[in-house]
């Protein structure tokens, strides 16, 4: 996790049952002027933690920041971004373009400076975010082959965000068609075959936990993990969490499971792709590459051929297997991942009623379909990104819906957690939000107000801190 140039954090809470699905185009309406501060103030010289030259820290430095510490407004509220550029000549001129989550329309001027600072409004007449971009492009003395360069900021404001409504309907045959493919997978044993491996000496009490790699038959690739408990646990005491990866070709942790052993829990994390865990980093390699390289859109032409019906019937699986310890305490499962584990995370307390608690950090595969709304659609962005490209694929459209995370947000009968980031430009925030408002339950949101896809410390930490806190309310 990165710590953010400035973090306020935001917590959302709503307990009301989830929206109805539209599908409707939203009418646009952004507005934008530009102007000055009336008070300027210049930004403090860098931390020297982050030093490491003198070239670095008298590198130019810009910051985008919207005018309310929470930056949340209403529909046709004016956003002012401040746009602050450190180590430049104070009458600089920066480019800045502000849109709604980087789609069209786009509005782009340049601001010249007045002590170092400028600012650009913006309006929004639709529940969304507004993206405010900062380019400064500069005389770059330290590389001798290149004539400038450039350092830019992003700045972000949600507009009654909690107002988002999906792009389009949960289909009818939903959930007819993942329970068929449940049945598919009951049909299937588990034969769950557990191999001790070492603790790792890094985790708290590792002495006192029973670590292993685990492999459980599915439909397609098997569930792939590392499994950790507590040593001489009693039968039915113990609650369950399952940690899920965010995209890419990797092993599966065992630092993670056994710290949560640790803490007395029965933990499993698995890898997203069911493959062997603790080959060198090159076998995973080779896979990214090659094999798996494109796994993010294949089969994306039908609902019965794209990749993530495995690994999301893997989590009912997974399931299947912490449910059926007998330290398992018989009534909290707990998911949480990150990105595609986010996603994941929301899938598995659609798909499986055992599911108690849902952590989804910043979580992919949302609203799939966004485009059609002119909105931005969640990674892996199945469709193209224009609403006029993305309808020449009405195949891909349809496939979609089955496996966004904002569909099955609205099943999810656990309590949930998510993050958010502000400036999240691979998950864009009007995608988290649609899902978001799809729970029909109890639920906690926090708005990373100063950043992207890299969540920040303070992020990281409460998502950690609501989990815990979660398990003290079962004892």
């Amino acid at each position: 996790m990165h710590h953010p140039l400035s973090c306020h954090q935001r917590r959302r809470r709503n307990s009301s049952a989830g929206l109805h699905a539209i599908a409707a185009g939203l009418a646009v309406a952004l507005s934008f002027t530009l102007g000055h501060p009336a008070s300027a103030q210049t930004n403090a010289s860098p931390s020297p933690a982050s030093v490491k030259t003198d070239a670095e820290a008298n590198a130019p430095s810009l910051k985008v920041t919207a005018d309310r510490a929470d930056a949340l407004y209403a529909q046709g509220d004016t956003v002012t971004f401040t746009i602050r550029l450190a180590n430049a000549p104070d009458d600089a001129e920066v480019k800045w373009t502000t849109s709604k989550d980087g789609m069209p329309p786009r509005n782009t001027g340049t601001a010249k400076l007045v002590n170092g600072e400028a600012t650009v409004k913006a309006a929004l007449n639709e529940p969304g975010f507004i993206f405010c971009e900062a380019t400064y492009t500069y005389p770059d003395s330290g590389d001798a082959k290149a004539k400038t360069a450039t350092v830019k900021a992003l700045g972000g404001a949600g507009i009654d965000p909690l107002n988002i409504k999906p792009s389009l309907p949960v289909p009818d045959d939903f959930d007819a068609f993942w329970a068929a493919k449940k049945k598919e997978l009951a049909a299937i044993p588990m034969n769950a075959r557990l191999t001790p491996v070492p603790a790792p000496k890094t985790a708290a009490g590792s002495a006192k936990v029973e670590t292993f790699d685990l492999q459980v038959d599915s439909l397609g690739a098997p569930v792939s993990g590392y499994y950790a408990r507590p040593a001489g646990a009693q039968p039915g005491t113990l609650p369950a969490i399952l940690t899920v990866h965010g995209a890419g070709v990797r092993s599966s942790s065992l630092t993670g499971p056994a710290g949560w052993a640790a803490r007395g829990l029965i933990a499993l994390d698995i890898n997203a792709h069911g493959l062997p865990n603790g080959k060198p980093a090159a076998y995973y390699e080779d896979l990214a590459k090659g094999d798996l390289r494109d796994y993010r859109t294949r089969g994306r032409e039908s609902r019965d051929t794209i990749y993530f019906q495995g690994m999301y019937l893997r989590l009912v699986r997974a399931i299947d297997f912490l449910t059926a310890q007998p330290e398992w305490d018989g009534r909290t499962v707990i998911v949480s991942g990150g990105s595609q584990g986010g996603a994941q995370s929301i899938v598995a307390g659609g798909l499986d009623p055992r599911v108690t608690y849902i952590s989804a950090g910043v979580p992919a595969l949302c609203d799939n379909t966004g485009v059609l709304v002119n909105r931005q659609r969640g990674w892996p962005k199945f469709l193209p990104g224009t609403k006029e490209e993305a309808e020449k694929l009405p195949q891909v459209i349809e496939a979609v819906r089955y496996y966004d995370a904002m569909n099955f947000a609205t099943r999810v009968k656990a309590r949930a957690y998510f993050t958010v980031g502000f400036i999240d430009v691979t998950c864009a925030p009007t995608s988290v939000y649609a899902a978001y408002n799809n729970l029909p339950g109890q639920k906690e949101i926090y708005n990373d107000i100063a950043n992207g896809h890299r969540s920040s410390a303070a992020c990281g930490k409460a998502k950690n801190e609501a989990i815990h806190a979660y398990l003290k309310t079962l004892k």
